[in-house]
């Protein structure tokens, strides 16, 4: 075979994050897939079918917006997305996956959630996306752990200083 009939294979790369959160499972799962969740954590628009073969889309695709094709949901253990192509990323034959595998034991609130993204071309092309990529999931999962933990206390409701006036009521 010739040097111009050589096919380059090219390799992939992935990232893997892990968070403990110290909530019970149902709420870590719920922010994963309520898309109103998703919008306080990831300060970003959300759409849902929390089925398998349902969209997954976090922000708007194509100004640093992802959509995907849900693979695997296992309730309250495991969530697999399918990317699908994105005009604004470059070409590429690999499927990009971000696994969620959610680790718990009965009873207590505490949570282990990793994330595990694969498929992402390993060529100098892709180096800026898989950074934003891998950085972005890193950033938003610190903001999920903080959102959840800390949750935002409801504004008190404005008491009167004014006493009703007699007769108005």
């Amino acid at each position: 075979m010739s040097q111009s009939q050589q096919f380059e294979r090219e390799g992939t790369r992935g990232y893997a994050h892990l968070v403990e959160l110290h909530v019970p499972v149902a709420r870590v799962w719920h922010a994963l897939i309520d898309p109103r969740l998703m919008r306080i954590w990831s300060g970003k628009e959300a759409a849902i079918d929390a089925r398998k073969n349902g969209l997954y889309r976090l922000g708007h695709v194509g100004a640093g917006g992802r959509e995907a094709h849900i693979d695997i949901i296992d309730r309250h253990r495991r969530l697999r997305l399918i990317y699908l192509r994105d005009p604004s990323l470059p070409p590429t034959d690999s499927a990009l996956v971000d696994d969620f595998l959610l680790d718990f034991k009965s009873g207590e609130k505490m949570v282990s959630l990793r994330l595990l993204g694969s498929g992402i071309p390993e060529n100098e092309k892709w180096d800026r996306a898989y950074g934003k990529i891998r950085s972005g999931w890193e950033r938003y999962l610190a903001r999920l752990k903080n959102t959840l933990e800390n949750p935002p206390n409801p504004k008190p409701k404005p008491v009167s200083r004014h006493l009703p006036l007699r007769g108005t009521d």
